[in-house]
């Protein structure tokens, strides 16, 4: 699994994630050489051993100018808690690391708000004296039509006005004043020392979308309708983005653009594989590493041959489902399971326990000696750290080939179009199964 880039695009921007039934939220993408990277916000321990909590406590003064200092969006009327919008400045300094914007309100004080309306958290807090205790969680998929800020920047006025009425669409200030006992008396500085736990917000890992043999499309399945200014990315697995929606149709044609060229590059060898001036020629490379060279007169011609080799390709993977090649780690004899419906699985030959196993979608990037050992770099779906396994094979062309033929098996079977094409299916029967192809135009 050598593949040559000829060229490479990085991109990173925020887009929208329409993600199942739920309303689109906004992430992160970045663009690598070999990954779609979709990042969402979250709010993580920084003092001590990073971790991420689902609820914090806070605890407010209000004071005699700027009230809390807070603004919220949100409600029951929309399915969601009441979230922080805005942060005024005079108060981002003191509640850096504990309130985040995006918190959605949970608790006032012990009371429970998460099912409540707009107006009745703002009565809440209007009512809850000099000392509110907020318990918070960070919404992290908040619906787009919140229109909030992703990052803390955004700051409302500091006031001593309070409007009489609110809306859950609109920032709802609570800079208020009114308090049985006079808040008047209260000091500016009246904010709480800040606790044992700092908090931090970041853009953490969602999903993670290998580009290797990956597809994407603006359609919606099964139709020839296409979405406007959005589009779906497929992993060789069936590890699906979600549809990601872009801000502009330049924005989309860019993504898009940036996609395939990675996929591309990773996928096709550059045009210096050609041995002379003919135009339509492919190898087929078989297990001993032997390279036949061929040649075809027309594009047509060259396409029906690259469909047989696919779906020979398939039809056997299909018919297999699983090959084991005995293998070496670390001077015992151990076994290597490459399975179209769960991935890897390296076993020990004698008592047959499972050292490790992981999805094709797991596959980060490997590379080999040339001679017999084989270098995986898996991701760990927990830690998302990459975790490197080397194993020493007698037939190191073989497994490659397995390997090559495997993914490219996942990839057909993703593809509507290719499972319903008899005329390939037909074709294939009559050229037989070829293990690994490079097809160079």
């Amino acid at each position: 699994m050598d593949f040559r880039t000829a060229c490479e695009e990085t991109k990173t921007g925020i887009c929208l994630l329409q993600d199942g039934n739920q309303e689109p939220f906004k992430v992160r993408l970045h663009l690598a050489r070999d990954i779609l990277m979709i990042q969402e916000q979250d709010v993580t321990c920084v003092s001590g051993e990073p971790f991420y909590s689902g609820e914090r406590t806070v605890t407010i003064r209000r004071q005699a100018v700027g009230g809390f200092g807070l603004s919220i969006k949100g409600g029951a009327e929309h399915n969601i808690p009441v979230v922080v919008s805005k942060i005024s400045k005079e108060q981002r300094a003191e509640l850096s690391g504990l309130l985040f914007i995006g918190d959605a309100i949970l608790q006032i004080n012990g009371i429970n708000v998460r099912k409540c309306r707009h107006e009745e958290v703002v009565q809440v807090l209007r009512n809850a004296g000099e000392e509110v205790t907020l318990t918070v969680s960070f919404l992290k998929r908040a619906p787009a039509f919140l229109k909030l800020s992703l990052n803390e920047d955004c700051a409302c006025a500091p006031s001593d006005q309070s409007s009489g009425t609110s809306s859950p669409l609109c920032d709802s200030g609570l800079h208020l004043n009114y308090h049985p006992n006079n808040t008047d008396t209260l000091s500016c500085s009246s904010w709480p020392a800040s606790p044992g736990l700092r908090w931090e917000k970041r853009w953490c890992d969602l999903r993670l979308i290998p580009l290797l043999h990956s597809r994407f499309s603006q359609y919606l399945p099964g139709t020839d309708l296409s979405r406007q200014n959005a589009f779906q990315v497929t992993a060789v697995d069936g590890v699906c983005s979600g549809v990601i929606q872009c801000l502009s149709a330049e924005d989309c044609g860019e993504w898009l653009q940036a996609i395939a060229t990675n996929i591309s590059s990773l996928t096709k060898h550059n045009d210096s594989d050609l041995l002379d001036r003919r135009r339509h020629c492919f190898t087929v490379q078989s297990e001993s590493g032997e390279d036949l060279y061929f040649s075809v007169e027309l594009d047509s011609d060259l396409a029906q041959w690259e469909r047989a080799f696919q779906t020979a390709t398939f039809l056997e993977v299909e018919r297999i489902q699983c090959k084991t090649y005995a293998c070496v780690l670390e001077g015992h004899l151990m076994g290597l399971t490459i399975d179209f419906s769960t991935g890897f699985i390296c076993f020990d030959a004698a008592t047959k326990a499972v050292l490790w196993r992981y999805k094709f979608s797991q596959l980060k990037g490997s590379s080999d000696d040339g001679k017999s050992k084989i270098k995986f770099l898996f991701q760990n779906p927990d830690t998302k750290q990459i975790e490197a396994k080397e194993l020493e094979f007698s037939n190191l062309f073989a497994v490659l080939h397995c390997i090559h033929s495997f993914f490219a098996a996942k990839v057909a079977c993703l593809d509507p179009l290719f499972l319903g094409s008899q005329a390939a299916a037909s074709a294939a029967s009559s050229s037989g199964v070829v293990s690994k192809a490079k097809y160079m135009t």
